[in-house]
């Protein structure tokens, strides 16, 4: 094993700062980017479900007007 100790692991020969933030970063830019994925996702297919609602609407309409 690389560390004496999980203490030694997290203290990382005194890089823990630098490495511990840059794990961090990550996993929080990971998560982000999932959640605006899932949201964007959302709001498509709201979006799409909305357009759909309209069009057929809009084709009731022109079938009482012929």
């Amino acid at each position: 094993m690389a560390f004496d100790s999980f203490l030694a692991l997290l203290a990382m020969e005194g890089h823990a700062p630098y490495v511990w933030s840059a794990w961090g970063l990550t996993a929080v830019l990971l998560i982000g980017s999932a959640l605006y994925a899932r949201a964007e996702r959302r709001h498509l297919l709201r979006d799409l479900q909305r357009r759909q609602r309209r069009e057929r609407h809009a084709g009731r309409e022109d079938a009482h007007e012929s």
